[in-house]
């Protein structure tokens, strides 16, 4: 990537679905340990984890997640990676991206 490649920021809000509480431990856990395997796996592909953050007050999520991608392209293969995983089934979310300004600094 040279510099003048465009990042990709990834903000993806979440919080679990009522249903997700009614799982066996077990099965929970599984799908915990899948999800931190495919977040691994992007990281190792190049993408930064940059953090997950709780979210206080009046506002629809629990949580946010900021990642920066090499592309939109790696950010959105990521983002199916977990829902071919069953995240979206369990977790309510809101994902948004945001591509580096021509004069931002990196």
């Amino acid at each position: 990537m040279t510099d003048k490649t465009p990042r990709c920021l990834w903000l993806h809000y979440a919080r679990p679905r009522p249903h997700w509480y009614t799982l066996p431990e077990d099965e929970r856990s599984a799908l915990q340990a899948r999800w931190h395997a495919l977040r691994a796996e992007a990281v190792a592909s190049g993408a930064e984890d940059r953090g997950r953050f709780h979210i206080r007050g009046q506002h629809d999520f629990e949580t946010v997640e900021t990642w920066v991608f090499d592309t939109s392209a790696s950010a959105f293969a990521h983002w199916q990676a977990l829902v071919d995983a069953r995240y979206s089934e369990f977790f309510a979310f809101s994902n948004n991206i945001g591509l580096a300004c021509a004069d931002s600094a990196a």
